[in-house]
């Protein structure tokens, strides 16, 4: 379990995350929802490290952040943010096997070339491994990425806004394959996500934020709801049931 206890972040004088408190349960979809500005993003680098936090803890397995070395925790959790800029010419086969670094150090065995292999795979990406990154679609780059976190092989893999700027159709194959990682690889998940259905249909557990705190958090039945997203958006929700798996949800304004 990751365990956020009265994290805060200060920018000059204004405080961007107040006070958050959030228990991340194991072996499940955990999404962060929110309106733009309301610290999920800065939460979720904070988990992994890769922002200071000015104030409170965060505890990976019972132990605290500051307390992991560099290399173990790397190993521990991965995190893809939602702008990566590579500035050398790799094909896909090549950034994949980035995620073993922690690992090898650059110096991949045959191990290590086998979870490269496993995570193209299960991705759907082995016809066109060797293409360069340039020459591929939004959706199959994201693929790409998502491939390198799936080969870093930790237990917890957060991804900020990993849906941005892909069309509906590839949306979709990522939540898929978000869920079977949990599923089937028994993976936890944290992800930044601004499109509620999506976060409704996959998540196990989402956690509200607004204004740099938590507005609630609980289980997808718990907080899709029009009380707790008019709160969060400031806007009336209407929520409508199109089957037994699947729920509509749309601003009234």
């Amino acid at each position: 379990m990751i365990e956020v206890r009265k994290l805060r972040k200060q920018y000059g004088s204004k405080n961007v995350i107040d006070n958050v408190s959030i228990n991340i349960p194991k072996g499940k979809i955990t999404s962060f929802i929110g309106p733009n500005g309301a610290g999920k993003s800065t939460v979720l680098s904070m988990i992994s490290r890769l922002i200071t936090k000015d104030d409170g803890d965060v505890l990976v397995d019972g132990a605290e952040l500051s307390r992991w070395k560099s290399n173990e925790l790397a190993k521990k959790i991965a995190i893809l943010k939602q702008s990566n800029h590579i500035n050398i010419r790799l094909t896909i086969r090549e950034l994949v096997s980035f995620g073993r670094f922690p690992y090898s150090h650059g110096r991949l065995s045959r191990e290590d070339w086998k979870y490269v292999d496993e995570a193209i795979n299960y991705m759907e990406l082995k016809d066109i491994q060797h293409k360069y990154l340039d020459q591929l679609s939004g959706g199959q780059k994201q693929r790409a990425y998502i491939a390198m976190v799936i080969a870093q092989d930790t237990e917890y893999i957060l991804l900020d806004e990993p849906l941005n700027n892909l069309d509906m159709k590839h949306s979709v194959q990522i939540m898929k394959v978000l869920r079977k990682l949990v599923d089937e690889l028994d993976k936890t998940v944290v992800i930044v996500i601004h499109d509620i259905n999506f976060a409704s249909c996959y998540s196990d557990y989402i956690v509200a934020l607004k204004g740099g705190k938590v507005i609630k958090e609980g289980t997808t039945e718990e907080i899709i709801s029009k009380q707790v997203l008019k709160e969060v958006y400031d806007m009336d929700i209407q929520i409508e049931t199109i089957n037994e798996n699947k729920i509509g949800i749309y601003f009234a304004g």
